[in-house]
């Protein structure tokens, strides 16, 4: 029987994608009443159980956790405690993030995982993914993510005293102020600037999530289907509640797979610099390791045959 992988319902996957690659998604908890919600985190002892429940189901092949950011929730810790339990069987992985970059890595591990893929092998693919992607958020206004306690006091009140829409983006774990833009216009121009530089002329995986904006989603996706190479996938859909009642409507969450991971982007420019520059002649000759930075294989990224818009 294959590894299982195991998610929670902050990665966003629609329902078929996980059930097509059978994904377990656990649902994160929902507190308060109508006008005042919020979120709270799976306990150990719900994490233990699900993985337990899954590890029997898959032979003991062992599970792959993937769950929200540390720095977002106390479910990562959770889960730490919960694998404890089962002597190296679980891999909990410390995404750093959340959105469907989470739901991302899930998906490809799963799909290995269904080829025979080891424990270990389907856990650094799932890391491998990670750490080739990026999340940002678009705020229509930042109410409810002042509110929650998600970003700094400092970055609400220049967001309210410049009134911009800002873009913020998920780094090492933690949501910080990317971009200050005025209007949503200039905020999906900058960002599919943006995207569109980091992914360096190599197709990317793309996820649009929205809170009751799909007409503001779709204009972004088509300024991106133009921008991207033609063989990038992008999927979109609606914002999980999880989500979408820290973001307030009219957010967007954007979640990128690209094909290099950053260092290896700049990496290539510098090549292309040196590429550029005038031959210096034997003695000055620097080696040239560029042709040995592999690209993902195919299967690495998510596509359209499985992650339909």
């Amino acid at each position: 029987m294959p590894v299982r992988v195991v998610t929670d319902t902050s990665a966003g996957l629609p329902e078929h994608v996980a059930r097509d690659l059978g994904i377990t998604v656990l649902d994160l908890h929902m507190v308060g009443d109508e006008d005042d919600k919020s979120t709270s985190g799976l306990s150990s002892l719900e994490l233990a159980a699900a993985y337990a429940r899954q590890l029997e189901r898959g032979g003991d092949a062992g599970v792959v956790a993937l769950h929200l950011s540390k720095d977002l929730s106390a479910t990562w810790s959770a889960a730490v405690a919960a694998s404890a339990v089962f002597d190296g069987s679980v891999a909990v992985i410390d995404t750093k993030s959340v959105g469907m970059n989470v739901g991302a890595a899930a998906m490809a591990a799963a799909r290995i995982a269904m080829d025979g893929a080891s424990l270990a092998e389907c856990a650094e693919l799932a890391e491998d993914t990670l750490s080739r992607s990026e999340t940002w958020l678009y705020l229509h206004r930042i109410d409810e993510i002042r509110k929650s306690g998600r970003i700094s006091a400092a970055t609400a009140m220049v967001s309210v005293a410049l009134a911009t829409k800002p873009i913020m983006q998920i780094h090492n774990g933690r949501i910080e102020l990317a971009i200050k833009t005025r209007t949503q216009a200039k905020a999906f121009s900058k960002l599919t600037e943006l995207i569109t530089a980091r992914a360096g002329g190599l197709p990317a995986f793309v996820a649009i999530q929205h809170c009751e904006a799909k007409e503001a989603a779709r204009a972004l996706e088509d300024q991106l289907k133009a921008s991207l190479p033609v063989d990038s996938s992008i999927m979109m859909m609606p914002m999980e509640s999880v989500l979408a009642v820290h973001c307030g409507p009219g957010a967007l969450g954007v979640s990128v797979v690209f094909s290099q991971a950053e260092s290896e982007v700049n990496a290539a420019l510098a090549d292309d610099v040196e590429d550029a520059a005038p031959d210096p002649g034997p003695e000055g000759e620097i080696a040239d390791d560029s042709a040995a930075m592999a690209l993902p294989a195919p299967s690495q990224a998510p596509t359209n045959e499985v992650a339909q818009k």
